[in-house]
């Protein structure tokens, strides 16, 4: 008894193996060197990624690690598929599907319109956000519209003035897009009219512009513009006369009589409209 009080304390490191006892120390999969980490020449097998002694997180089998591939730089295309597409119909298409009452001039023209005619191919699920109206055929256009695209270049936008049009560009968000592109199907889906959000920051300094004839610019700016325009391209700027020519959106309207929060049965013609406070605070902001 005496020796063991003086003997260390008896644990599995203390203890001595047996004899003709040789350890080996078996290290886990992942962790052994080579190309192959103790999986061998089969290695890369869908049954070796299912084993429970797969690899560490991150490791790949005899290729170069992807962090080492990747590279450092965007590519030129980075981030092509979340940009804003304006598929580009000219006045010559315009002034054709007037022609071929597929749009009716006496009317405001928005988006909604122009995706009602079935002229043109448009699809909000390709981040598709309006039309870019282009000056294709601006001397055979003689239509006097009230026109609301969400671009339009400095040519078109003086073949429209030059007959004694109104042409406004408008942005609209995602939702909005989609309940003007397809207003039966979004109302068949008990959808209420959607409010409209404000421009993002990259699109705000252009519908602020007068000369770009933007819904958010000051309506004096834009009268002196249509002046400027019609002195640079020599044309005597009409007045405006017609009531339909001076119809416009509110900045937070997206059907043209409906407002924000509106629910509409197609079937029964019946409106409803919202009748609690926090949902009228809701879609006025």
């Amino acid at each position: 008894m005496n020796a063991l009080r003086s003997s260390p304390r008896v644990n599995l490191k203390s203890l001595r193996p047996p004899i003709n006892y040789n350890e080996q120390v078996m290290r886990p999969r992942s962790q052994q060197g080579g190309k192959s980490k103790g999986f061998g020449k089969n290695g890369k097998s869908a049954e070796a990624r299912r084993t429970q002694h797969a690899a560490a997180i991150g490791f790949e089998w005899c290729v170069t690690p992807m962090a080492y591939r990747i590279q450092k730089e965007p590519q030129y295309n980075y981030g092509y598929s979340a940009k804003r597409q304006y598929p580009p119909p000219s006045l010559k298409t315009l002034q054709l599907m007037i022609d071929t009452e597929r749009i009716d001039p006496s009317q405001p023209i928005d988006l909604a319109a122009l995706c009602n005619s079935k002229a043109l191919p448009f699809n909000p699920n390709l981040q598709q956000f309006g039309f870019n109206l282009t000056d294709e055929g601006s001397d055979c256009f003689a239509a006097k519209v009230n026109l609301e695209v969400q671009w339009a270049s400095e040519q078109a936008i003086a073949a429209v003035e030059r007959n004694g049009g109104v042409i406004t560009t408008a942005y609209y968000d995602i939702l909005s897009v989609k309940a003007l592109s397809n207003p039966p199907e979004w109302f068949k889906n008990g959808n209420p009219v959607p409010r409209r959000l404000t421009p993002p920051q990259d699109c705000v300094g252009f519908y602020t512009a007068a000369e770009n004839r933007g819904y958010l610019a000051d309506p004096t700016a834009v009268a002196v513009q249509r002046q400027l325009l019609g002195q640079k391209y020599g044309y005597e700027v009409p007045e405006i006369n017609e009531d339909f020519l001076k119809e416009a959106k509110d900045p937070k309207q997206v059907f043209q009589g409906l407002e924000a929060g509106w629910l509409v049965d197609l079937k029964d013609k019946v409106i409803y409209k919202p009748t609690e406070d926090n949902l009228k605070a809701y879609y006025k902001s």
